[in-house]
């Protein structure tokens, strides 16, 4: 590849080979192994042609390296085009190699560092003047926002790159490619009329210039925003039409992600036939291609679908395949996700138990990325710490320097007008008060900022880690009244909430919920969002045979609440474990984690169990027949032997059990 960087040559137009490579650039996302091969065989021509086409024609051939999920090789080849930039002194050269760099970091999904090198390539691309390398990296830049959560900068950046791209006439692709990514912006922030607007635009295009290429990303746009709009049935159409496109085309790489989709889809309709036949096809799609997230995927929806059919062994065989596969990469988000879908299928086709067990693997993974998370944030503070230090170690330098001017001057004006001195002293001291006033206020912001969860208001995990941790685990006394208690709930299927409204619907449903427990609990209770849907609640002190009300009053405010989102009324029911807190069993008063632990299992029981209903720990019995461990690992079978007193209380509308 080194030989295709030659010495620079000056370019001012498009050249022939300049126009192959863009052919090449647009068919890759469908013919990637066919694409590579003919950007290989033309690094002999690009010899003789100006350096950025040398450059470009690099950048595509590591591209098309990533779409045939050559990592390595394609980071390798994308830091070459960098280095040949930095040789030239071509910015624009130098921004081509960041954003396919940034490319192959997004398909790693190490995100933080594909958004840096995006948003240093569009102030290379600004200086070198090159449109449409300018045009990629507003769109990388974009996206990035998108992925922050910056809406309004990711639409303001988008629509300046689809303005941008309708300047450059010889690219058709550019400017398709713009409004694709600003429809998908339209969907994010729920403005339906603008979305089908665009997407009505990219119609017309695709319909004028038929590159086969364009009619296949545009009924994936099209399945994307009918289905995020209610539009179901056109959105499996578009789909349908896509994978009949990619078969025609020969798009084997494209593929394995369409009938992914198509099985995932059809498992959200319950059709579970189809939703095997199209894994069972995505599976047999993947061989030879080293598509590990596909193969995972494909395995899990059929795993799914085998569970939503009966048959057991081979719902479960193919989900833990599904797992084996995310494990070998180490994605811990990942391994939860699935295991929450594998729990709540086991759990629809009945066997609570594997549920439950699912449900355990979840749990032991959250608390390994909430300690991953802790340690990082941790991590992150010390090194703002130690920022902030330095910064007021200057600041104090800088400070007492001016102090010792001012002294001077004061001493000179004292010895000429006392009086106009007297003056300068009191503005000066009101002007500390004042500085140190804002420092108090800024204070107390960055200490509730750190302390609350920004979308519900409530306290955060770390917050209650602080709290909890200060409270001594002693046993209660004999004849002790007040007693505390710990709460743990969980938002009753709110993957299907997210699923078929919306995770705008999902941030809704959350506060709802925290609005509730704020109404249904005092002041003085810690009221925190654990994680997730998940939240939980500490009351210090309650009257012990009001426990159970508490958790009564809880399901009974959620389910009362009434949630509207886009014209659509959607139902909100919790489930609940809960126990006293100290507790201790043989008198060992327990920590509080262990506690939140047994409530954790109390609430997996209430799951599994029917939902929209509460299982409290009151005490134990027998401990010395078993262990406090062995509960833990099973507390529905230690409550059926004896060994643990639990309480049911119901949600509103469900009946008590005979």
């Amino acid at each position: 590849m080194a030989a295709v960087l030659c010495a620079p040559l000056p370019a001012l137009a498009r050249t022939e080979l300049d126009r192959r490579i863009m052919q090449l650039r647009d068919q890759m996302r469908l013919v990637p192994d066919q694409s590579l091969a003919e950007l290989l065989a033309l690094q002999p021509a690009a010899r003789a042609d100006t350096p950025r086409v040398q450059a470009e024609l690099l950048a595509q051939i590591g591209l098309a390296r990533k779409h045939l999920n050559q990592l390595g090789t394609a980071e390798a080849t994308a830091e070459q085009v960098i280095a040949y930039g930095k040789t030239l002194r071509d910015d624009v050269i130098v921004a081509n190699g960041l954003l396919a760099r940034s490319a192959v970091l997004i398909a790693r999904d190490e995100r933080v560092a594909a958004h840096r090198l995006a948003f240093e390539a569009e102030q290379l691309a600004l200086r070198g003047g090159d449109q449409t390398v300018l045009v990629r990296a507003e769109l990388a830049v974009g996206t990035a926002h998108s992925e922050q959560g910056n809406f309004p900068a990711a639409l303001a950046k988008l629509q300046l790159a689809v303005d941008h791209a309708r300047q450059v006439g010889d690219d058709p692709m550019l400017l398709f490619h713009a409004l694709r990514a600003l429809t998908s912006m339209y969907v994010r922030i729920k403005e339906r009329g603008k979305a089908f607007d665009t997407l009505a635009e990219l119609s017309a295009m695709a319909e004028k210039q038929r590159l086969p290429i364009q009619m296949v990303l545009l009924k994936t746009s099209e399945h994307t925003v009918a289905g995020s709009f209610g539009q179901q049935d056109r959105a499996l159409r578009a789909q349908l039409d896509s994978l009949a496109l990619q078969r025609q085309l020969g798009a084997r790489h494209m593929l394995n992600s369409t009938l992914n989709n198509l099985a995932d889809t059809y498992l959200k309709r319950r059709d579970y036939a189809r939703a095997a036949h199209y894994a069972t096809e995505a599976l047999a799609s993947s061989k030879g291609l080293d598509n590990f997230d596909g193969d995972a995927t494909a395995h899990v929806n059929l795993g799914h679908a085998y569970l939503g059919m009966g048959r057991m062994a081979e719902g479960k065989k193919n989900f833990e395949a599904g797992l084996a596969w995310v494990e070998q990469s180490h994605s811990l988000p990942d391994q939860q996700e699935i295991l929450l879908e594998y729990g709540e299928a086991l759990e629809d086709a009945g066997d609570l138990g594997g549920a439950l067990a699912a449900y355990h693997r979840e749990r032991t993974i959250s608390n390994k990325l909430f300690e991953t998370k802790r340690q990082n944030t941790m991590l992150e503070l010390q090194e703002r710490y130690e920022a902030d230090k330095k910064q007021r170690q200057i600041e104090s330098l800088k400070s007492e320097n001016q102090h010792h001017l001012m002294q001077q001057r004061v001493w000179w004006l004292l010895a000429a007008v006392f009086a106009l001195a007297s003056v300068v002293v009191g503005l000066l001291y009101r002007k500390v008060r004042q500085a140190n006033a804002s420092l108090e206020t800024k204070n107390l912001a960055l200490k509730e900022q750190s302390t609350l969860d920004p979308l519900t208001g409530l306290y955060n995990r770390r917050y209650c880690h602080e709290v909890m941790a200060g409270l001594e685990a002693r046993p209660a006394q004999a004849g002790d009244n007040l007693i505390g208690a710990l709460f743990l709930l969980d938002v009753d299927h709110f993957k299907h909430i997210n699923d078929s409204y919306g995770h705008a619907a999902g941030d809704a449903v959350l506060k709802m919920v925290a609005g509730s427990l704020r109404q249904a609990l005092r002041d003085a209770d810690l009221i925190v969002r654990w994680g997730g849907e998940e939240f939980l609640a500490f009351v210090p002190a309650v009257p012990r045979q009001r426990i159970d009300e508490i958790a009564r009053r809880v399901l009974l405010g959620v389910s009362s609440q009434s949630l509207r989102h886009q014209e659509r009324d959607i139902s909100v029911r919790v489930s609940i474990g809960y126990a006293p807190f100290p507790l201790a069993p043989a008198g060992e008063p327990l920590s509080w984690e262990r506690v939140v632990n047994l409530t954790d299992m109390a609430l997996y029981l209430a799951k599994s169990n029917g939902r929209n209903r509460a299982y409290g720990v009151r005490g134990f019995a027998n401990l010395q027949r078993t262990s406090l461990d062995e509960v833990e690992q099973d507390l529905d079978r230690a409550w059926r032997a004896g060994y643990v007193d639990l309480n049911l209380v119901m949600g509103a509308g469900e009946a008590s059990p005979a």
